[in-house]
């Protein structure tokens, strides 16, 4: 979906949501192949399944359905005797194609009270009751801090004691069907050992699944967070797979199943909230993904190679993306608006930005997991995990024999 669709339907989402008749709009959806009827079963079940609730989620998949999508629903719209609202959505995208976009600079946009503008800003200021993970067990996440100042900010910890500390879903997609347009993601698999191996070690009781589609991938969350998690202290998602950009409020992103359809970020980690999964409720949840952000390559800037590794040539690296969209249908805009998470206890760590690609080897693994997996040896014993994050970002952080930065985005 094209930047002007995307910000008009935003412009009138409040509106929508009130108004938005979607039971009678479910067969011309389907109709016009704006949805396949597991999206829209996905949508009927969003939130407590209200009427809100559904058109909602409705409006907010529409803008990963392609460049069509808004006319398309419009017409579902004068189809189902809402007239009003698609006369309103017809009107504005008309009147949007015919005025001339502004031309002038974007202004900076600064996270943060603004007395702490620019100098001052820390990420710490961001969410300053946000606990660091620790770990008192042995290997393990533990905190930097020295002891005494450990014991005087235990309330800022989290203690990570149970054994097992908690449940690790890995979901690695590698083989997607033929209609999805989806290469084989070769090189997963090696990620997909080094995750497993890794949070056994961390003394997580691990469980891989493979090749899910879109609503096998909701279940088998779900699935988990149904669990009780009384006892235990933590709970981890992986997921590898293709990626795109979606619409979000809060998560940006959306991972493939393998038939082809995507599910949002946002959906994944909102699976866990404190109505979703009550007995994680004050526990860190950790979400990695690796997938793409989007299509976009960013080529940084040359640095001195620090190491005879990074002059040595390898298989060509393949993306993890595929644009939403079918046939010659243009491209989506990147969609990278900053966010910060509201539910709490939550930490999303990206392989890349928001509107970017993310980079795999065919024979040695995708570069985020290998260097996640790599600094968590080192140093999972002694550090903190947002350090950990910072050393992955920092090591990733340069560029590849093809000249495209490699930096991961964590989001806290």
């Amino acid at each position: 979906m094209n930047e002007a669709d995307r910000l008009l339907l935003r412009r009138y989402r409040v509106r929508l949501v009130g108004e938005l008749q979607v039971a009678s709009l479910w067969d011309a959806l389907l109709s016009r192949e704006l949805f396949t009827p597991d999206m829209i079963e996905d949508i009927q079940r969003a939130g407590s399944g209200s009427r809100r609730d559904q058109a909602r989620q409705l409006i907010l998949d529409l803008e990963t359905r392609g460049s069509q999508a808004l006319p398309l629903f419009i017409s579902c719209l004068e189809d189902t005797g809402q007239d009003t609202l698609a006369s309103l959505l017809k009107t504005s995208r008309q009147a949007a194609k015919q005025s001339k976009p502004s031309q002038g600079k974007l202004a900076p946009v600064v996270l943060g009270p603004e007395e702490l503008w620019p100098a001052k800003l820390r990420p710490e200021v961001l969410r300053p009751e946000v606990p660091r993970a620790v770990d008192a067990g042995s290997g393990g996440f533990t905190d930097v801090c020295p002891q005494d100042r450990a014991k005087g900010n235990a309330d800022l910890a989290y203690v990570l004691n149970a054994d097992p500390c908690g449940h690790c879903l890995i979901i690695n997609n590698v083989n997607f069907c033929r209609e999805s347009g989806l290469r084989a993601r070769t090189g997963s698999n090696i990620d997909c050992e080094r995750m497993r191996r890794r949070f056994h070690l961390l003394q997580f009781v691990v469980e891989v699944k493979c090749d899910l589609t879109a609503k096998q991938m909701v279940q088998a969350l779900m699935q988990l967070a149904r669990q009780d998690h009384s006892a235990l202290d933590c709970c981890v998602v992986v997921i590898l797979s293709h990626g795109c950009q979606a619409s979000h409020l809060q998560f940006p992103g959306a991972v493939y199943g393998t038939d082809g359809c995507p599910v949002s970020v946002e959906r994944i980690v909102n699976t866990f909230n404190g109505t979703g999964c009550p007995s994680l409720r004050g526990k860190p949840k950790l979400f990695f993904i690796q997938a793409c952000g989007g299509e976009q390559k960013d080529h940084g800037f040359e640095v001195e190679s620090t190491s005879p590794e990074d002059k040595t040539p390898s298989s060509d690296p393949e993306a993890d993306a595929t644009p939403f969209q079918e046939g010659p249908r243009s491209i989506d805009e990147p969609d990278a608006v900053s966010s910060l998470p509201t539910p709490s206890d939550i930490l999303v760590s990206y392989s890349t930005f928001p509107g970017f690609v993310s980079w795999r080897d065919p024979k040695s693994g995708s570069w985020y997991i290998e260097t996640l997996d790599s600094i968590f040896e080192q140093w999972a014993h002694c550090e903190d995990l947002q350090t950990l994050l910072l050393r992955v970002r920092l090591l990733e952080g340069v560029s590849s024999p093809g000249g495209v930065s490699r930096a991961p985005s964590p989001s806290q």
